[in-house]
């Protein structure tokens, strides 16, 4: 057995000898190629082929088995049948190896008999301490010149660069390769990770957090088996390093996530739980690949604006009025000039240009007028970051233009620079100079602006310091775990308002007072000891969802009429449940007047406890007017959550309302988090509706249910 003294992640990117087994002489093979490919990528290593029914390989001596290899090597790239993978992975085992490449397909995502295979090669692995890329994966590369390895079935070597890929799907990495290579996009370490079976994108972002030839990692997923891993890993290198990590999770509609299941053999989580882990942990989740690289190009190759202030200097009115109002919708700002700036203007432009932000310097605009005005704009102490637009005319010196503005960049590096050469044909040249020196570029300007404010997000949040929310001391845990367990002894899974009641009280979470009615003479008394008006709705273990069943009365101003109603709610009940056992009704006080709102907890086997916030009522499910964040929160995740639902306005006083008590809610969701971490046994938790009442008037729980 051979000592390796290389990190298993360094024996994967930065071995200095490798093993291909299962190479073979077929040219235009997977097992072939790979072996091509890591010769004439220009490895800077020792590559040793191990194939059975060859001598050599492309003039390099091969060897019968993994145990023939003579000299020590780092790193296992396996391309056998996925039937004797794990006769190799003993014998690399043997031999000392710390890291293994499985390209091979033939695994868990082929059905049961390919999932025992995959444990089976992970059992090995794990006996010897060898971690895994793969199986069922395209590979990896690392671009450093002391390296050079491609160890992948990618037709080319990509360029260096300072931007790291990662992705479950090796099909999807083929195409991103021949996107960035059209694009002149450069990469630093880039690897298809496959089924995962050991190593994943959690173990990737550490280890890219740390590299430093990567300044931005990009993650594609088809699913997330460790969110809370996920979220952690990324908080800690956006925190630590300052890189920002941009993600493309497929699989966001419940079609797509049943072919994501079909392809990778495992289910998708929710998508809006999925959106809330990435937004916790400082993720940047992007919708397409070019939206991706739209972002990664602007995060990668300009510094940061500062601010969200932005000047756009254009050549034609109309795409400098279509940029200004995409740059108002994602959040960014127009820059005022100062006087000086204005005073440039008049010097160097004519007299026809408009120096207002957007600054118009007129379709026959040349390179000089391009720089005299760009290099204003980016002197101006408002300006945090300048957008270029062209429209190609018959005078435009599109190529020097495109010189100009680099130039330009290289003068003034402090703040960014973005450029949309619109067009394809006539500006091809110009984007073409603008790529190869990394000034970002995009068609549109309002992928510009996009990006923009993308880079101006990340470089606000990455200043964000997490403030952990403290523990409520008031909190009875130990009766709300004892409530929880009784009623798990008991077989029942679905606690009504009633029983659920008495949970949320032990935590501080205020329902309203209430009193259980056997009787229509008890629904008297009860309306007439809480006080008018009161609600009556009605009691049942059976009945999730009481007012489709015509189970609830609402604003009972007269404890008199508590009888009739109270015979009239058990009437229609049985008749529209007849199965339902029903317990009584719940004589309940009436809420003040307030905004109405949803607070409700889900348990996900992926994801964890989420926490859910939105516009509440009896049409919750229709307007879908909720947000999610992963408990335990911090002070960002409750502020930013209440705010990111469109109905916020309601409760911030829209259109004359008084404002609502805020503070009130965010102390509710606070202690519900809490409820959530301290009691596993809740399955789902639905507050509905919780009426918050005018500021510093509280809140009042009208209803709730829990399943566990």
């Amino acid at each position: 057995m051979t000592e390796n003294v290389l990190e298993p992640l360094d024996a994967i990117f930065s071995p200095r000898s490798i093993a291909v087994v299962g190479a073979t002489r077929t040219a235009g093979t997977v097992p072939h190629d790979i072996f091509q490919n890591i010769l004439e990528g220009g490895f800077q290593g020792t590559v040793y082929p191990v194939s059975p029914g060859a001598k050599s390989i492309r003039g390099v001596k091969a060897y019968k088995y993994v145990l023939d290899v003579p000299d020590p090597f780092d790193l296992a790239v396996m391309v056998f049948p996925s039937s004797v993978c794990h006769l190799a992975m003993e014998q690399c085992g043997q031999r000392g190896i710390r890291a293994a490449i499985v390209i091979s397909a033939g695994f868990r995502e082929v059905g049961e008999a390919g999932r025992q295979r995959e444990q089976q090669l992970k059992g090995i692995a794990d006996k010897y301490g060898i971690r895994i890329i793969g199986p069922n994966c395209l590979g990896g590369i690392n671009t450093d010149p002391k390296v050079r390895l491609n160890a992948s079935f990618a037709r080319k070597m990509p360029d260096e660069g300072s931007i790291a890929f990662v992705s479950q799907s090796g099909a999807l990495c083929t195409a991103v390769l021949d996107y960035a290579r059209g694009k002149h996009i450069g990469f630093s370490k880039f690897v298809s990770f496959g089924n995962k079976c050991d190593l994943s994108e959690v173990d990737l972002i550490y280890y890219l957090g740390d590299d430093p030839a990567t300044n931005v990692i990009l993650v594609y997923l088809e699913e997330l088996t460790d969110a809370r891993g996920l979220m952690q890993a990324a908080r800690t290198v956006i925190q630590k390093t300052g890189k920002p990590i941009l993600a493309l999770k497929s699989g966001r509609t419940a079609a797509g996530a049943s072919a994501a299941a079909s392809h990778t053999g495992s289910l998708a989580g929710p998508d809006e739980f999925c959106d809330a882990i990435f937004q916790q942990a400082g993720i940047q989740r992007c919708r397409t690949i070019e939206d991706m690289f739209h972002r990664a190009t602007a995060l990668a190759y300009q510094p940061r604006p500062q601010t969200n202030r932005v000047a756009i200097i254009t050549n034609a009115g109309g795409p400098g009025v279509m940029a200004t109002d995409a740059a108002i919708d994602y959040g960014l700002e127009m820059a005022q000039f100062s006087q000086q700036t204005r005073d440039s203007f008049k010097r160097k432009l004519p007299t026809t240009a408009n120096t207002q932000n957007p600054v118009d310097i007129i379709g026959d605009a040349r390179s000089d007028r391009y720089q005299a005005a760009l290099s204003s704009i980016l002197a101006d102490p408002d300006v945090a970051g300048a957008m270029v637009i062209l429209t190609p005319q018959s005078m435009t010196d599109i190529r020097e233009i495109a010189e100009e503005v680099v130039r330009t960049a290289r003068a003034m590096p402090e703040k960014p620079l973005y450029t949309s050469f619109m067009g394809e044909t006539d500006v091809a040249e110009g984007i073409d100079v603008l790529q190869r020196h990394h000034i970002p570029h995009y068609i549109l300007p309002e992928s510009m602006a996009a990006a923009m404010a993308a880079s101006y997000r990340f470089e606000r949040q990455s200043r964000l310091v997490r403030r952990p929310l403290p523990l409520q001391n008031d909190v009875d845990t130990a009766t709300a775990r004892g409530l929880l367990e009784q009623a798990l002894e008991q077989g029942r899974q679905h606690l009504p308002e009633v029983e659920a009641g008495p949970i949320l009280q032990a935590y501080g979470l205020p329902m309203l007072a209430g009193q259980v009615a056997r009787s229509p003479e008890e629904a008297v008394a009860a309306a007439a000891a809480l006080g008018c008006p009161v609600a009556l709705k009605i009691y049942s273990r059976d009945v999730v969802h009481k007012v489709d069943s015509g189970g609830v009365a609402l604003g009972v101003a007269d404890p008199a009429a508590a009888a009739d109603i109270y015979r009239a709610l058990i009437q229609a009940v049985q008749a529209a449940r007849p199965e339902a056992r029903i317990l009584g009704v719940h004589v309940q006080k009436m809420a003040p007047p307030g905004q109405e709102v949803i607070l409700g907890l889900k348990r996900d086997p992926v994801f964890g406890p989420m926490i859910m916030f939105g516009l509440g009522g009896t049409l919750v499910e229709v307007f879908r007017d909720v947000a999610f964040r992963a408990a335990p929160l911090d002070q960002d995740d409750l502020t930013t959550m209440i705010r990111q639902v469109k109905s916020f306005p309601l409760l911030n006083g829209a259109r004359g309302r008084p404002p609502c008590d805020i503070p009130a809610l965010e102390a509710a969701i606070q202690r519900l988090a809490q409820l959530a971490v301290d009691c596993p046994q809740i399955n789902e938790l639905d507050m509905n509706p919780v009426i918050v009442q005018s500021e510093g008037q509280g809140l009042s729980i009208a209803d709730a249910r829990i399943l566990l």
